[in-house]
């Protein structure tokens, strides 16, 4: 199973490029479109989507499944992206892309629950994740987030932010002088 994703999207790029007549396999779109998708990278996902010749489009219909998939999150449609994403029956390597795909936008929306809200109903954490109401319940308790007992809303805590690799201009300015008067000693 691959999983360097980054690695394999400049391969599936330079296979494009490369190719004899102009045109790449329809399977190195339909893999470089939902590569693209996975990185986040709308854009690149909407040029290529404009630039994969009709004749290839109209011959692969799992082309246009991926793109599907790439309006709703255009459209920030996350119930219709669950909904794109299991509306294809996918072939690999696709497929493999597309199951890492839907982990990434279930664990985006968590993260975003998370953030964003202080009480939220279950149905709407239901729609936002594409899950079951039971396997929904049961990751609420994994993030340690509160369930009412009425079993209708749950209060999410925000998700631990990594501490900052930089620090900020005012420190190292603050450290430059520390060093410089150091050595002036």
């Amino acid at each position: 199973m691959i999983t360097n994703f980054d690695k394999l999207c400049m391969e599936l790029e330079k296979q494009e490029l490369e190719a004899s007549n102009g045109v790449a396999s329809p399977s190195t779109y339909s893999q470089l479109l939902a590569i693209y998708l996975y990185q986040n990278d709308l854009c690149n996902a909407k040029f290529l989507w404009k630039r994969i010749p009709q004749n290839i489009i109209g011959s692969n219909p799992e082309i246009t499944a991926v793109w599907a998939i790439g309006q709703m999150l255009w459209k920030k449609d996350l119930p219709g992206t669950y909904q794109a994403l299991a509306a294809y029956d996918w072939t690999e390597p696709v497929a493999n892309i597309i199951r890492s795909l839907e982990e990434k936008i279930r664990e985006r929306a968590f993260n975003l629950i998370g953030r964003s809200y202080s009480s939220i109903s279950l149905d709407t954490v239901v729609a936002m994740t594409g899950l079951s109401k039971e396997a929904v319940v049961h990751l609420c308790r994994d993030r340690k987030w509160t369930l009412n007992e009425d079993n209708v809303t749950v209060q999410p805590t925000p998700p631990t932010q990594p501490a900052p690799l930089h620090t900020s201009s005012e420190d190292q300015l603050f450290k430059l002088t520390e060093f410089v008067s150091f050595l002036e000693n």
